[in-house]
Order: structure tokens, then sequence, then C-alpha cells
């Protein structure tokens, strides 16, 4: 459920609006147990994904770094090594 949700701070090209706010969603997701939520509570979900995604903004772009930007393609490189190494092989049926 929380895919969407990944380190935003410090990349060259910094986060995108699209990114901000698709992790906002995930984390209101996360948070309220609800996917899609009823007519009864939309407004309610919205409003949060939406004060959420203005809160991380404001945070990413308080944050101050003496680090060198990473680089997104190089830092995705870096998670798929990660996730090779940690599959179980599969084995083989009898």
């Amino acid at each position: 459920m929380c895919r969407n949700i990944k380190t935003l701070y410090n990349f060259a090209p910094p986060a995108t609006d699209e990114e901000i706010g698709a992790s906002a969603l995930q984390f209101v997701r996360k948070l309220s147990g609800l996917h899609h939520p009823s007519k009864a509570n939309e407004a309610a979900f919205e409003r949060a994904v939406d004060r959420v995604t203005a809160a991380a903004r404001e945070l990413l772009d308080s944050l101050v770094t003496q680090a060198a930007p990473r680089d997104r393609d190089v830092e995705a490189a870096k998670a798929r090594e990660r996730r090779r190494r940690h599959q179980v092989p599969s084995s083989a049926p009898a």
C-alpha cells in the first residue's frame, strides 16, 4: 500500500508536485485504512490529502543540506539491486 511513499528530499531535479501528491495520498490511505473513501468520507479524505501534500511541500522546501543532490537513476538502480539480492530463489517442482 505504501509503495509511493519514498524519499523525496535532496534529488536533482527536485520532487514534483505529482510525486508529493502521490506520497500524500498513500499516507492518508495508510492512516485511514481506506483505499477509496465512501461518499460520506470523501471530503474529509480529500482535505487530508491536500493538507498532507501542503505540509510535505513545506517540509521539503524548508530542509537544508550540504550534501550533493542524489541522482534518481542511480538511486533506482541501487534499489533494484537491493531487491534482487533479497529475493528468495524459487525452487523447481519435484
